[in-house]
């Protein structure tokens, strides 16, 4: 008999307590790094029932985590950006670079400041990304003195070319720097705000991201895909962020194709903007905004109403500018401060979040003498998530 009780995650006063009650939930009695299967059938239910699952006061060594993490994909071996990943250099990644625990080259440690004999990982410096390298207009040293703050990167944790994404990751915090609360700034013209803990994770639930659109964006958003840049992360390099982490401004700043690493046409990923919940049947918005390069949108089936719709005999979009407008436009309204979960962080928290139905971001700035210490893991799937069926046209085309 499996003995697992779920509770709500505590959600802040700025959380919309009806659309975010069925998001994340706590988990007792179940140890993450000692399960039967029984335990683990009710867990993998549960994440993709609610998205994300905490664990409290957990002690996780790598090679628990790794095995948590690949009992949701049993086949899957690879980390979810290669085991050959290299990030930083001129033409590399503009995100945090990050290390391979040597015995468990599936976790990697990421956090920051100065890190010793850790794992086997002699010393390591690690940097917190901040949205100051990345971001076209960034904050001003008074504004973060003050305790201003963005959104990084709103993503869901995928190589985008190459390696499939991961259905899973697992976040353990090793050691949380505590400090004052900080908020996020917008800075879009709206005025939004979101008063968030030190360091946070801020997560936001892909089928809400979904339902709160209006429904000539569902309708586009059901029959589009998205094809993102060969070696994305390198592609996007030169390029920065909008205010709000979404997606890039546009600027034509991208490494020209010709200039990327050798790449391949078979391995560049067409996706689609929705991807089907398999257990739940729910459809979650999953796009990223900052590696697409193209958008395909399917023409209405026929008999749908046409009246207000928009791309109704379909469309490809290759501009830079109207790929990222029309995506902003699909996710800008899932990122509301009233449809996100800022996690506040403790040592020996464990977050494990359905990486298929979930996005997230990086947010906050430490001081230069703090130490965070964060392992992480997700492994690259053999399948690529499934998107809307027949069904889910009609009903939302």
């Amino acid at each position: 008999m499996v003995n697992l009780e779920l509770l709500p995650i505590p959600l802040p006063s700025s959380a919309d307590p009806v659309k975010l009650g069925d998001f994340g939930r706590e988990v007792k009695n179940i140890d993450p790094g000692n399960f039967t299967p029984e335990e683990f059938e009710a867990l993998e239910k549960a994440l993709y029932q609610y998205g994300i699952l905490l664990f409290r006061d957990v002690n996780l060594t790598p090679e628990q985590q790794y095995h948590l993490v690949k009992a949701f994909d049993p086949k899957a071996e690879s980390y979810g950006h290669g085991s050959k990943r290299k990030v930083g250099g001129n033409k590399k990644s503009p995100f945090v670079q990050i290390r391979s625990i040597p015995a468990v080259p599936q976790v990697q440690l990421i956090g920051h400041g100065t890190v010793l004999d850790h794992e086997g990982i002699i010393e390591a410096k690690l940097q917190h990304p901040s949205h100051r390298n990345f971001h076209r207009y960034p904050l001003s040293d008074e504004d973060e003195a003050t305790g201003a703050t963005r959104f990084y990167h709103w993503h869901m944790d995928a190589a985008l070319y190459g390696f499939k994404p991961p259905k899973v990751t697992a976040l353990y915090g090793v050691n949380v720097p505590q400090g004052a609360p900080q908020t996020v700034r917008y800075d879009d013209g709206t005025g939004d705000e979101l008063p968030v803990p030190l360091g946070t994770t801020a997560f936001t639930c892909g089928k809400t991201m979904f339902d709160t659109l209006p429904d000539e964006l569902k309708s586009v958003a059901v029959r589009g895909k998205v094809r993102y840049a060969p070696h994305p992360f390198q592609w996007m390099n030169p390029a920065r962020a909008t205010s709000t982490g979404l997606t890039l401004e546009a600027e034509g700043l991208e490494l020209p194709f010709d200039e990327l690493p050798p790449w391949e046409e078979s391995k560049v990923q067409v996706l689609p903007m929705l991807w089907k919940n398999v257990v739940t049947g729910e459809l979650h918005l999953e796009v990223a905004g900052t590696a697409a390069t193209e958008v395909f949108i399917d023409p209405l089936p026929g008999g749908t109403e046409r009246e207000g719709a928009l791309y109704p005999d379909g469309t490809h979009l290759t501009d830079l500018k109207e790929v990222r407008q029309l995506l902003y436009k699909l996710q800008r309204p899932g990122i509301a401060p009233s449809l996100i979960y800022p996690h506040d962080w403790k040592e020996k928290d464990l977050v494990v979040f359905h990486n298929r139905g979930v996005n997230h971001s990086v947010v906050g700035a430490f001081a230069e003498d703090q130490v965070r210490v964060f392992h992480q893991s997700n492994l690259a799937a053999l399948d690529f998530p499934a998107g809307p069926d027949a069904e889910d046209i009609k009903r939302w085309a």
